[in-house]
Order: C-alpha cells, then sequence, then structure tokens
C-alpha cells in the first residue's frame, strides 16, 4: 500500500509540473513609466510679424507665386496678401514643436485665373526663416504639391 501511495504521489507531481510548464502563470504587467513633464513648446505667438513667401514647384523649384503672410502679435490672426490682391484668412488648423498647418481659401487661384483653391501649407518656422511645403486643391478636382520659403522682416 505504502508503495501505491508513493508511486501515485510521484506521478501526481510530474502531471502538476508538466501542467505548470504548459501554462505559466501571467507575467506581472511592467509599471508604466511616469508622465512624461510637458514641454514648453512653441506658442503661436511666436511667430508673429511679417514673412515675405514664395512658393516654388518643379524639380529646379522655380518660383510661381509670392505673397506676404503677416501674423497678428498674439498669434491668433494670419492673413495671406498676394500682391495686388486683398489679404486672404488663413486658419491654423494645427501647431506644435517648429510646425504650423494652416488653410487658405478657397480663392482666386493666382496660377489660374478663374478657378477657385484652398491651400493647405505646413511650415517649418527656425527664427527668421521658414520652409515647408503645400498643397493646392482646385475646384476642378486638381491638385498641385510644391514648397515654400519665407523669411521674417
Amino acid at each position: 500500500m505504502r508503495h501505491l501511495v508513493f508511486s501515485l504521489a510521484a506521478l501526481f507531481a510530474g502531471l502538476t509540473t508538466v501542467a505548470a510548464a504548459q501554462n505559466p502563470p501571467a507575467p506581472t504587467p511592467a509599471p508604466h513609466p511616469a508622465a512624461a513633464a510637458p514641454q514648453a513648446g512653441a506658442k503661436l505667438a511666436d511667430y508673429a510679424g511679417t514673412w515675405d513667401t514664395k512658393t516654388m514647384v518643379g524639380p529646379k523649384d522655380s518660383v510661381v507665386a509670392t505673397y506676404t503672410l503677416t501674423v497678428s502679435a498674439d498669434g491668433k490672426t494670419w492673413t495671406r496678401q498676394f500682391p495686388n490682391r486683398d489679404p486672404i484668412a488663413t486658419r491654423v488648423l494645427a501647431f506644435g514643436g517648429d510646425s504650423v498647418v494652416t488653410e487658405t481659401g478657397p480663392y482666386q487661384s493666382v496660377l489660374r485665373p478663374g478657378q477657385m483653391v484652398t491651400t493647405w501649407t505646413t511650415g517649418h518656422y527656425h527664427g527668421k526663416t521658414m520652409t515647408g511645403t503645400f498643397e493646392a486643391h482646385y475646384a476642378s478636382g486638381d491638385v498641385l504639391k510644391g514648397k515654400i520659403s519665407g523669411t521674417r522682416r
């Protein structure tokens, strides 16, 4: 009888070891990292001033239009003005770090007379210079993409 009890105990111990190996306990979750302290980032007012800007397309960055971008002292009002035209309200869609995404329009196209266009730009501002990209969406469905470059006065 003693031999039977030891045999059953050994068999039971072996089975539980195999079962434990096949179903290991769930690992304890790693502790959540502490939330990062908010970074002191740029404010829209940091871009205030008058920016002389040009738009370029093609492999040689041919200048196709120029405009003046004016940003109010508090950064809340942005306008784009092409030569010999009225200012056009420009909306800030997003900003963070050195980048600002804006939308202008719809307005009468400078490049395609008689067509309306809405332009989205992403500008990267560094001190008195700005570089970035634009995407112009025409009412006809055409899309024109290119680069922008500007200097603060």
